[in-house]
Parts: C-alpha cells; structure tokens; sequence
C-alpha cells in the first residue's frame, strides 16, 4: 500500500531519525528513488549490498559495512517511524595506502526538501566514510542542480572539474566535487551514530 506521506503530500511534524538501514527500509527506499527522475537509479541488490551488517545473535551491528573487494558501502535513511522520508548511500575504496569515499546518491521527498534533511543524510554518510579511514570525499552533481550544488558548498565540498554531457534525459555535464573529511569541517560529532532533527 501507498504510504501516507506519498499519496498527500504532508511534510512530516515529528522528528525523523537518520539511521544505518536495515532490510525492512529497502522497499521503500526503492519506491522514493523511483519516484524521484533525477536520483541514480539502482537495482535492489545493491541497495541490500549496503545495509548495515548484523551483529552476532542477529541484531544490527555497527560495524564498517560490507567488504566487497575493498569497496565498502553504506546506506542511511531519514526515517519517521518505519516510513523512510529520505535517503543516502555512500561508498569508500581502499586502493594501496589510500582510502577515498564517493557520495553516490542523495534523495529526500518532495515534501522535506529544504529542511535539513539532506545535509544530516550526508553528514552521517561523510562521518561513517572518515571512521572507514577516507581522508577526501568526492561526489557527481548535475551543473545545472543549483539547489543541490549550494548543499553541497555548505558542507564543504569545492568543484574541482567537469564531466561534458555526463547526464541524460535531459543531457547535462556533471559537476566534480571534493571535500576534505576533517571533523571540523563536517561539523558532526565523534562516534556519532544517529541523529534526530525536527522537520516541523
């Protein structure tokens, strides 16, 4: 069934949690990125390869993710209740010596864009690459995404280049973007697992 928030639209008034994802969340992680024409578009599998891994007994760890041939990757949501509001998958690759993160993908309804909601979503995916020991985090943005591009600026990300007609439908260059993962730069707190924030 439709959730609530997608069939009318209401902007959530209760505090939503940013979390690891579970595998509870992947449908409806899957249903907002399908709604959403701008958001890279994924098959479920991957999405599962970056849920938080299990702890011993069956619980959700907080361990550094699934190892897959030295790319890690991790999937946080914005969450009210079990309704998942927003959404945003990070990875790191470990190559020799060097570790470097990739934010690949940020969505949030339609209703709580301009709220937060995305800055906290990367900020945790920022803080969970540092601890994987990446010192630089990069990201893809359309040129043209002004909204997008100002986010990303405020958490400290700089252009560093581009990528001529990168997108399609419509065709647009991708804007390269880098950020130094210093802690005073993220402006999120050590150890940090999971924040609540005020929609309303």
């Amino acid at each position: 069934m439709e959730s609530r928030m997608r069939q009318v639209g209401v902007v959530a008034r209760t505090p939503l949690a940013i979390r690891r994802a579970i595998e509870e969340d992947v449908t409806e992680v899957v249903l907002l990125e399908r709604e959403t024409a701008t958001a890279p578009h994924w098959a479920v599998a991957d999405y599962v390869e970056a849920l938080q891994p299990l702890a011993p007994g069956g619980g959700v760890g907080h361990g550094a993710g699934r190892d897959i041939g030295g790319l890690k990757r991790a999937l946080f949501v914005a969450a009210e209740g079990r309704e998942v509001c927003g959404f945003a998958v990070g990875k790191v690759l470990r190559a020799g010596r060097e570790v470097e993160g990739e934010l690949e993908s940020v969505v949030v309804h339609a209703g709580l864009r301009r709220q937060g909601v995305g800055s906290s979503l990367c900020r945790m995916v920022m803080q969970w690459a540092r601890e994987q020991g990446a010192g630089k985090m990069l990201l893809e943005v359309r040129a043209g995404s002004a909204g997008a591009v100002q986010l990303y600026r405020g958490l400290g990300f700089v252009a560093m280049g581009r990528r001529p007609r990168y997108y399609h439908n419509p065709v647009e260059d991708a804007l390269l973007m880098r950020c130094g993962l210093r802690p005073q730069a993220m402006g999120v707190a050590e150890g940090e697992r999971e924040r609540d924030l005020s929609a309303g």
